[in-house]
């Protein structure tokens, strides 16, 4: 089985957020894809099969499937439409959290994806301990967001890994008005047996609907400052619709030759 390793949110290889692409010409017992998100220790594991004129999509992280996943929707996207159907315009995927299309946008990949109720929640004590620092605010949708004073704050924190699981939420973000970019963030995800996720698509369609109602902006470019860093310009369509765009490169491309 041939598999891609791709680099997403970036254009320089050994940054943005690293996603393992794996075409199917038909599914694999679930039990043997996670297997092999497991081996590959990545974020994301993204695995797809043709069906009728597009392509259904699934992700996993070591430990578990995912409901949505930008950064390997991107790594996907950018394989059969720039390896195997290069002359094709976009792409549309069947996803657990519904169709998702991808089209490009000159240099740039551009995701279509939903956005989420998002409700203020108190700020707590249990927050304020598993990020190290207390929030100023505490958004909830899929993921609980906090937001904290200065982006300062959000690079160098520590988070207690242990403390962060007994918070609510998919993933626990952390994010700030940013200095050279209208907002920073970083994605803890110790839930699904990542500390870290280098660049969280879906946690943007969260944290860019935050800041451009904040900001009174439809257009929010967003830097996650994870040690690997990556950029996404994250636009409001309206009717609880996000684009994502961003760039990504091609790493590795292998074969796994194990008996599945």
């Amino acid at each position: 089985m041939r598999q891609y390793i791709v680099d997403a949110f970036t254009d320089r290889p050994f940054s943005g957020n690293p996603a393992a692409v794996c075409p199917l010409s038909a599914w694999l017992p679930e039990a043997t894809l996670q297997k092999i998100a497991l081996e590959n220790n990545l974020s994301e594991t993204a695995f797809f099969v043709k069906e009728g004129p597009g392509y259904r999509l699934r992700w996993f992280t070591p430990a578990a499937e995912e409901e949505l996943c930008g950064h390997a929707t991107l790594a996907t996207a950018f394989v059969i439409l720039t390896i195997l159907d290069p002359e094709a315009p976009g792409v549309r995927f069947e996803t657990r959290s519904g169709p998702l299309t991808v089209v490009r946008r000159g240099d740039l990949f551009e995701m279509n994806f939903p956005t989420f109720p998002l409700r203020e929640v108190p700020v707590t004590d249990a927050m304020e301990k598993a990020f190290g620092v207390r929030p100023l605010q505490a958004i909830m949708g899929l993921d609980l967001t906090c937001v904290f004073e200065t982006e300062e704050q959000v690079r160098t924190m520590v988070p207690d890994q242990r403390l962060l699981k007994e918070l609510p939420g998919r993933i626990q973000n952390a994010t700030a008005r940013g200095r050279e970019t209208d907002c920073v963030s970083r994605s803890f995800c110790p839930k699904d047996g990542i500390d870290e996720d280098p660049v969280c698509g879906s946690a943007h369609c969260q944290i860019a609907d935050y800041w451009a109602k904040v900001l009174e902006k439809p257009l929010i470019h967003a830097y996650q400052a994870s040690r690997r860093g990556g950029h996404l310009i994250c636009e409001l369509l309206g009717d609880g619709r996000m684009a994502l765009r961003g760039k990504a490169t091609l790493v590795a491309v292998s074969e796994i030759v194990a008996d599945l």
